[in-house]
């Protein structure tokens, strides 16, 4: 009755379950999975709740949190709703603890994107979650600002698993969330700063893009239109761009309908094919631009599709404006992404369709009916897609994304994509020499298989190419070129496993319910036995071919080769498909030819792998049948041999060849089902008892492989009817037709999966055979071992070693006492519930537990070995496997698991099809899942310590730090030895304690020890990727371990030093921050309570002290490793790279918990100025770090933003007159230090430029300091160090002479060191400094001048960035100081020492108010006052200098007018270098001149004024170099004139002004800039350069406004009817740059830009109408305007003008004439080369047109001449092709023409 209760209880709870693992309910043993999962989750509910309780976090919270996500893994969402709540709630409550540790974090991470990554499950209604708590962790995990200091050391892929949690529990934020996130990020928005890129990115990570359509109004209308403005203002692509597109395009996909995007959509499209950065002419920009993320842009296209808009039209046409680009002939980077974006676009419309369509809709995922996408939307996209997918194949680089595009499409519409490239196949075939485009489309269509096979209403047709496509690519088998051979396997595979091979044409006469395709697939089914036949005869071809042409001596290589292609494999997959559901006759066929081929066969160790791949076929098809036809044979044979040879044949090491085959085709047959096997019994056993004593190495391999074959037949459990269809298919044809199975799914309730499941003989004879040959092979070990030679030796262990493989799942583990205390933690080590599932029809039954018995013996044998044989390398080997087995395996290994699900992965994403529905896999993937399955649950069983394993682990250890006889054995057994050791440490929770002693003994022993030892304990502690113990979460292993590793008196050798350096390498990629105090909050007691329990008083009791005693114990075990790190520079002889070691260990430990031992503070400080550069190098980060954890505490006030004067709640950007008091204009120093105090300073400087917080938190300008009196001996070691001149001396002596050593750049760490000891210590420490400073910059040692400035440098950065919240008197007392220092230094700058400078005043006036560096500022703005000019260089470093001050952006406006007034009157300067400077220096003071909508600018020097006043001046300046020549030769003497050269000077400053425009300024396109803009085509004429084409091609490639384009094409216009031929050229070259860059913007001006280029076509100049013809074919190929019939017909009629008259005789030519006539030619030239890699309806006309001109006039018969040769050149490889466009008179006029010797003269 009480089990009838469970029972019960199991079932109710099974049917509220959120998603348990659907695969588990197939099993055989699934009544026991219920049972199980549910004690299970229990234990793991019980253990995390009391861990939190009891405030316990490591080890016991990282341990059972793996155990709920393995509980994931197996069982699914095998919990309640309710349970599911309480999970995601208990580790968000988790995330809410103060100071809790990274790694705890991460696994916090982990788990809540694990819980929340079924969204179906879990609603809004459900779950609301605080996004606060994610930006904490955001400020803590990506701008953590200890990190830098090493104070913080983050686990491996931390931000990843936060990004990703962040992803899933997005849609579950408040629906006041996004007034809440925009009201805290909004102030921080700055263009100009980097910070505005972290708000951005915020926006794109928390903003709640999922709210239902009633909540949009608190949801994405809050702010998209004002993201879309402040997007489409800033278009000079910035950093922070990419994540606004991220974020549109997210809320795009999930509001599908809800936002209206056709306004949007010309700039949207424009943008993207701009940020493409595609090639267009040779002209390359000098700003880098970041492209779009090619997902988000191909999401974002989708989403916006529907409804009817035009968005699919933009598509098109974007994509018909780089068709060119996907020519696989038009090699380049750009490839790649426009190819992803193909596939991504697939992708996206394909998930799009699936959520609109499907039975279970998500949630958050519901667009109103009126915008779903249509059958006709649907249409329309392959449509638009499919021509590029085609081309796209024949890309040799990206075959596999052209093939993906191609597999999605078909999913959409099949019927639109499978018979082109069908038909492209069979053309292939037929032209052979392109063997590339065969195996690309045969690539491409193996994606395609189920859509061929599959029947659907909408797609019939593509099963009538299934038999034409298998006897057709079978030409591709082909021995001599195995690649395509692989390629053609790997089709076959992939369409035979989706049909039955089954002759159906009867059916058409038993059947009336055929369609007419039916009917013609069924009479094309009788094909398949001609199929059959020419595959077997192409596949024996290839293996004699393979067995016969290639000698011996390649057997490795080809063996290498067989490995990269895989023939082997797929040969097998592709016989295996067809056996296992074909008829019977066909099955017999099959057979019958390969034992005929077999039985004619004559072995070859070459190609073995391909004669076992077609057994293994035929077994898996028809077991029954095949053991029939092949077992007694093989049996008969290897007797024949045994008996005709005699006893000799066993011991023959060189074996015979004929019998290692048969036994090869014996160990293929056994693996055949147990139950089919028994009727053999005697003849399998007789087989075994003549052959297992075989000496031969792969003949006894060959039996060792049959007996873990048999033993795994016979007692393992598995599916095994893998076919496509449950149903029987020798069924009449009126009840089953096949051919409606092809590509079909199968519900899950019908799979009707059929399980070996071991009978009592099957058991019987396993139990039997496993003691008959275990207990032989043992006792010839125990008994001969003195005896048998070494290859006897290893044929046994060989045997043994597969045998246990085959047996250890039978037999249980052995009972030992549990190992105790590894490590404190009040929640056990593994769980209570073990998944044990048997099956058998008896239990198996042996003399005894046949682990222990191996454990005796062979742990015997490994130390005999050891001991006399250490020279058998190989049977040490197979040994210690054996050994290792014998503790830990249970019937799988892991990586055969990751196997078989990578296989399985990549089955399923090979007929993946979202369309078909939710759970629509075939068949025979559901039953492999199920298979796997099973596996699943014997890996981890058993993860607790006992007695015998740790015994197990002791031999392992010893094994691995063993010296043995030989070197190279010793590293051979030694690393074997260590894997093993590696697998049990993963497998059981913390059994590496049981080796750290022994490690810790060996390192500390005082006397000598064995080299090989330590060098074997460091192997140990390098470890693996799963296992390295060095950085284990546990102080006391910390305090053990590390002082060994770094003091150990045992490793002077080359070898152990290399290796402890690899041990320090992976120490500081892995080491995360272990913490000394955790514990948990009453919010996380309170989860833990509400998810299992409230602990009792007396639980509470029992456990009461051990939380206190772990931190007690933390804090004891952290001292004295600190303290024994300290005290071995005293007690130790060390060398300089074990005290490195040292100081890294040291500086890894640093943290704030507690207060750091006065011995390593000590130690830090006086190794600054050690004799070492590497220890001082560290000894500096370490100060850094002592000064950041002394810092003394900041003073926060609080203002409201009401309170400000003129405040207003609007947004408005920009210049305000409430935030004008945070500006440098008009700024009043205090005269007190009480208003010093007072006064409010923002030190970012995004603070008040967009939108004022609610409330302006800011520190006093005050900080409590220690005094001399006050100062903690702590805070006093390092003062009285620093307060020592001769230390300091010292110091600075030694950082100079590194600094000539090695330094190149500015140091940081050394900046943040001085920066925090001028911060903690003040004033203090100026005197001694100030005078080390002067000796520093006087320095002229030629040898030292650099270094000395270097070190200056980085210490008046300190200096000035430390003294930031000094009171006023001790800045006044600084500023005194330093301001005649910076004077000095600024008058002695020199190349060398320039960058440090520089560095030092960015550095010293970074994150810092500017009316705070008040003084600094005014120092700055005194170089340009200063009218001495010593020399060009300091001329320069003024310039330099002063752009400095663009790290305070927009808050010094009246600087920048003040620089921008003086800069402007120098931009004539007569040298070069300080003119691009002066450029540079106005770009930047013009950059903020920015307004964002509903913003102002007008503090900062306008644009458009300063432009249009440089556009006056040079107009004159043009005038002026125009009229006067530059340079007057008079005799011998060149004199250059003054006026002219300045003009010159002034041409070329504006030029690299107007460059620097575009790349500093966010929006530099500008009004004036299109005034401007005929003044750089002019200047061609003048002075051309690169620079100016650069010049005016920025202003082509960014992004331009529709008033800009307005105005600027009316320039153009202008421009071309200038006098100056260059001109006019120049303005024709810019046309198609601009007009390609912003496409869809210029649309409007189509019919302006078209008459421009049609009227430049016939200017009088030659140059100028190529470049317009060049122009007019760019229009074309990417269809800015279309070729018409109008176009073509005036373009013959001009070409057709008479250009000449006869006059006397003689030819006289007309200039206007022939000007026309010239123009039309040209036009001719622009429709032909419009159309470079196919051929469009107007080009063969207008080919034929040109070949008549061959004959016109030189200038004519170039441009014809030059058009045809780039016509030949781009259609040369698809003329084949391209020829069918013209007709038969053409051609012969066409081929005439280009083999004439008039064409190549």
């Amino acid at each position: 009755m009480h089990n009838n209760n469970k029972e019960t209880i199991y079932e109710d709870a099974d049917n509220n379950l959120q998603k348990p693992n659907i695969y588990n309910q197939y099993s055989p043993y699934y009544e026991s999975i219920k049972r199980q999962r549910f004690k299970l989750f229990k234990e793991i509910c019980e253990n995390l709740s009391r861990l939190i309780q009891l405030e316990e976090l490591q080890p016991g919270f990282p341990l059972w949190s793996s155990k709920l996500q393995q509980f994931i893994s197996y069982y699914g969402f095998s919990f309640t709703k309710t349970d599911h709540l309480k999970l995601i709630n208990f580790y968000l409550s988790i995330l809410s603890i103060k100071n809790l540790n990274y790694v705890n974090a991460k696994i916090c991470f982990n788990m809540l994107s694990q819980l929340t990554r079924k969204i179906r499950l879990i609603t809004r209604n459900d779950l609301i979650i605080d996004w606060k708590i994610f930006y904490t962790w955001a400020k803590l995990v990506l701008f953590n600002h200890d990190e830098p200091y090493s104070l913080v050391s983050m686990p491996k892929d931390i931000i990843n698993s936060f990004l990703f949690c962040v992803r899933n529990c997005r849609p579950y934020f408040s629906s006041t969330a996004t007034q809440e996130i925009l009201d805290e990020f909004r102030p921080y928005l700055c263009p100009f700063d980097t910070v505005c890129g972290d708000v951005m990115g915020y926006w794109n990570m928390f903003l709640p893009v999922h709210l239902p359509p009633e909540l949009h109004d608190q949801g994405f209308k809050l702010w998209l239109s004002e993201f879309l403005d402040i997007w489409e203002t800033v278009c000079n692509n910035p950093a922070w761009e990419q994540s606004l597109i991220s974020l549109f395009s997210c809320v795009a996909w999930h509001n599908i309908g809800y936002i209206d995007w056709e306004p949007w959509l010309s700039p949207i499209f424009t943008r993207i094919l701009k940020n493409l950065s595609l090639p267009v002419g040779n002209v390359k920009s000098t700003k880098e631009t970041q492209n779009y993320s090619v997902p988000v842009v191909a999401t974002w296209i989708v989403a916006m599709m529907g409804n009817q808009n035009s968005c699919i039209q933009y598509l098109r046409d974007l994509l018909n404006a780089i068709k060119n680009f996907y020519h696989p002939s038009n090699t380049g980077d750009f490839q790649t992404e426009l190819i992803s974006f193909l596939s991504m676009l697939t992708q996206a419309f394909v998930d799009r369709v699936y959520f609109e369509r499907t039975s279970k809709p998500v949630w958050y995922f519901n667009p109103p009916k009126s915008h779903r996408l249509s059958d006709e939307d649907i249409d329309e996209f392959v449509n638009c897609l499919k021509e590029y997918a085609f081309i796209s194949i024949f890309n040799k680089n990206h075959l596999d994304l052209a093939a993906e595009t191609c597999q999605y499409l078909s999913q959409l519409r099949p019927q639109l994509i499978v018979p082109p490239l069908v038909e492209l196949l069979f053309s292939s075939i037929d032209n052979m020499t392109e063997p590339y485009r065969f195996t690309s489309l045969i690539t491409c269509l193996t994606g395609l298989t189920r859509q061929i096979v599959r029947q659907t209403s909408e797609f019939s047709q593509g099963q009538t190419f299934v038999l034409p496509l298998l006897l057709s690519v079978l030409p591709g088998i082909d021995a001599n070129d195995l690649k395509k051979t692989a390629v053609t396997f790997q089709f076959l595979s992939a369409i035979l496993m989706v049909i039955t091979c089954v002759d159906c044409s009867s059916a058409v006469n038993t059947r009336n319910d055929l369609s007419e395709i039916e009917k013609k697939v069924c009479l094309s089914t009788n094909k398949f036995e001609d199929f059959i036949s020419e595959l077997f005869n192409r596949i024996f071809q290839m293996i004699d071919a393979l067995s016969t042409e290639m000698p011996d001596t390649l057997i490795v290589t080809m063996d290498l080769k067989m490995e990269d292609y895989q023939i082997g494999l797929e040969l097998t997959s592709v016989i295996s498909c067809i056996v296992r559901q074909c008829s019977k006759k066909i099955f017999c066929m099959v057979r019958e030819k390969i034992t005929n081929f077999l039985a004619t066969y004559s072995y070859s160790p070459k190609i073995s792998q391909l004669l076992t791949g077609l057994i293994q076929a035929i077994l898996k098809g028809n077991p029954v049948e095949t053991l029939k036809y092949l077992l007694p044979q093989t049996y008969e044979h290897i007797e024949k041999i045994l008996n005709q040879s005699d006893i000799l044949i066993l011991n023959d090491d060189k074996g015979d060849p004929e019998l290692l085959w048969y036994l090869k085709l014996f160990s293929e047959l056994v693996c055949a089902p147990g139950d089919t096997l028994i009727i053999y019994k005697s003849m399998i056993l007789s087989i075994f008892h003549q052959c297992i004593h075989i000496i031969h190495k792969d003949s006894h391999q060959a039996v060792a492989q049959a007996a873990k074959n048999l033993i795994k037949s016979l007692s393992y459990v598995f599916p095994f009817d893998y076919r496509l269809t449950a149903e029987n298919i020798e069924e009449p044809f009126t009840d089953f037709l096949p051919i409606r199975a092809w590509g079909q799914h199968v519900e899950y309730d019908k799979i009707n999966i059929t399980f070996h499941i071991p009978n009592e003989d099957e058991v019987d004879f396993a139990c039997e055979f496993i003691e008959t040959f275990m207990y032989l092979e043992l006792r010839i070990l125990k008994e001969n071992r003195t005896k048998i030679s070494n290859d006897e030796r290893l044929r046994s262990l060989t045997i043994l070693h597969h045998i246990a493989v085959g047996c250890l799942r039978m037999v249980p583990r052995i009972e030992s006492e549990e190992i105790k205390n590894l490590v404190p933690t009040i929640a056990p080590y593994d769980s209570n519930v073990q998944a044990q599932y048997s099956l058998y029809a008896k239990e198996p039954k042996f003399k005894e537990n046949l682990r222990m018995r191996l454990l005796i013996d062979i742990g015997d044998l490994i130390d005999y070995l050891i001991e006399y044989h250490s020279d058998d390398a190989s049977s040490i080997n197979v040994a210690l496997k054996l050994y290792s087995l014998s503790s830990m395996y249970y019937g799988i290994f892991e990586q055969y698991i990751n196997r078989l699900s990578n296989n399985l992965n990549v089955i399923k994403y090979l007929y993946k099809n979202k369309l078909c529905g939710t759970q629509q896999h075939l068949r025979f993937i559901v039953v492999r899942r199920i298979a796997i399955q099973i596996e699943l649950f014997a890996l981890n069983n058993f993860r607790t310590l006992t007695q015998i394993d740790q015994q197990v682990i002791f031999k392992l250890f010893e094994l691995s730090i063993h010296r043995y006889s030989e070197v190279s054995l010793t590293l051979y057994v030694r690393r074997q030895a260590q894997i093993y050791l590696f697998t049990m440490f993963s497998h059981f929770p913390f059994s590496y304690q049981v080796i750290l002693d022994r490690i810790i003994e060996l390192f500390n022993k005082s006397d000598e020890v064995d080299h090989d030892e330590i060098k074997g304990c460091l192997y140990i502690l390098l470890g693996n990727e799963s296992f390295f113990l060095p950085t284990k979460h546990s102080w006391e292993i910390l305090e053990k371990l590390w002082p060994s590793i770094a003091c150990t008196k045992h490793a002077r050798k080359l070898s152990t030093q290399n290796l402890i350096n690899c041990i320090m390498e992976k120490i500081y990629k892995r080491f995360n921050n272990v913490a000394i105090i955790e514990n948990t909050n009453d919010i996380s007691k309170q989860a833990a309570i509400d998810l299992w329990r409230k602990l009792e008083k007396y639980e509470f009791e029992l456990y009461n002290r051990v939380h206190e005693e772990r931190i007690e114990a933390n804090i004891c075990s952290y001292n004295n490793l600190m303290e024994k790190l300290a005290s071995s520079f005293y007690n130790h002889v060390l060398t300089y790279r074990q005290q490195i070691i040292i100081m890294t260990f040291i500086l890894f430990l640093l943290q704030k918990q507690i207060q750091i031992p006065l011995s390593c503070i000590r130690i830090m400080v006086d190794f600054l100025t050690h004799e070492n550069n590497d220890i001082r190098k560290l000894a500096e980060q370490c100060v850094s770090a002592l000064c950041r954890i002394q810092k003394p505490p900041r003073i926060y006030l609080e203002k409201s933003s009401h309170d400000l004067l003129y405040y207003t709640n609007k947004i408005c950007p920009g210049d305000r007159n409430d935030n004008l008091w945070v500006t440098y204009n008009d700024y009043q120093p205090p005269k007190t230090q009480i208003e010093w105090e007072q006064t409010c300073f923002l030190d970012k400087c995004y603070y008040g430029y967009y939108e004022w917080p609610k409330i302006i938190k800011y520190p006093m300008n005050k900080r409590e300091r220690h005094t001399k009196e006050t100062m903690p001996e702590h805070v006093a070691i390092l003062y009285n160090q620093f307060m020592n001149k001769n230390f300091i001396t010292k110091l600075i002596q030694y950082m100079v002479l590194e600094n000539e050593e090695s330094e190149t750049s500015f140091n940081t760490h050394r900046f943040r060191m001085f920066k925090g000891l001028f911060r903690n210590f003040g004033l203090d420490l100026i005197d001694h400094f100030m005078e080390q400073l002067n000796i520093l910059i006087h320095e002229k040692t030629k040898e030292k001048y650099e270094g000395c400035h270097r070190v200056a440098a980085v210490i008046v950065a300190g200096m000035i960035r430390g003294s930031k919240h000094w009171t006023l008197q001790m800045l006044d007392e600084l500023w005194q100081k330093i301001i005649p220092f910076l004077n000095e230094v600024c008058a002695n700058l020199s190349p060398e020492t320039l960058s440090y400078w520089g560095a030092c005043f960015k550095f010293a006036m970074e994150d810092l108010d500017p009316r705070r560096m008040y003084r600094l500022i005014e120092f700055i703005r005194t170089l340009i006052n200063n009218k001495t000019t010593v020399n060009t260089f300091l001329e320069t470093t003024r310039w330099f200098l002063i752009l400095k001050l663009t790290i305070f952006e927009w808050r010094v406006p009246t600087l920048w007018c003040i620089i921008n007034e003086y800069a402007k009157e120098m931009l004539d300067h007569p040298y070069k270098a300080v003119r691009e400077y002066i450029a540079k220096v106005l770009s930047v003071s013009l950059s903020f001149n920015i307004k964002l909508p509903n913003g102002q600018s007008t503090r900062h020097p306008d644009t458009n004024r300063f432009i249009d006043a440089i556009r006056e001046r040079l107009h004159q300046a043009i005038e002026i170099y125009e009229k006067k020549p530059l340079a007057n030769i008079c005799g011998e003497k060149i004199e250059i004139d003054q006026e002219a050269r300045k003009a010159l000077n002034f041409i070329e400053a504006v030029i690299r002004f107007h460059t620097h425009m575009f790349i500093w300024c966010l929006k530099p396109m500008k009004s004036a800039i299109v005034r401007l803009f005929p003044y750089l085509c002019e200047l061609e004429s003048i002075v051309p350069s690169e620079n100016l084409t650069i010049s005016r091609m920025h202003v082509a490639m960014t992004y331009l406004h529709t008033p800009i384009l307005e105005s600027l094409i009316e320039q153009l216009e202008h421009v071309c009817t200038s006098s100056k031929w260059h001109t006019r050229r120049v303005a024709m070259e810019f046309i198609q740059y601009m007009v390609f860059c912003n496409l869809f913007n210029a649309r409007l001006y189509k019919k302006q830009l078209r008459e421009l280029v049609f009227k430049c076509l016939f200017d009088e100049q030659f140059e100028v109408r190529s470049v317009a013809s060049i122009t007019l074919s760019g229009f074309y190929q990417c269809g800015y305007i279309q070729v018409n019939k109008e176009d073509f017909e005036y373009f013959s009629q001009m070409s057709k003008i008479k250009y000449f008259i006869k006059k006397d005789g003689k030819k006289i030519i007309i200039t206007e004439k022939i000007i026309k006539r010239h123009g039309g030619i040209l036009g001719l030239c622009a429709i032909v080369l419009s159309s470079p890699y196919d051929i469009s309806n107007y080009v063969p006309a207008a080919l034929i047109l040109l070949c008549e001109h061959l004959h016109d006039s030189d200038l004519i018969q170039k441009s014809v001449k030059k058009a045809l040769s780039e016509f030949r050149r781009t259609h040369h490889d698809s003329w084949h092709q391209h020829r069918e466009k013209f007709t038969d008179d053409q051609l012969v006029i066409f081929d005439d023409v280009l083999i004439s010797p008039n064409y190549y003269v």
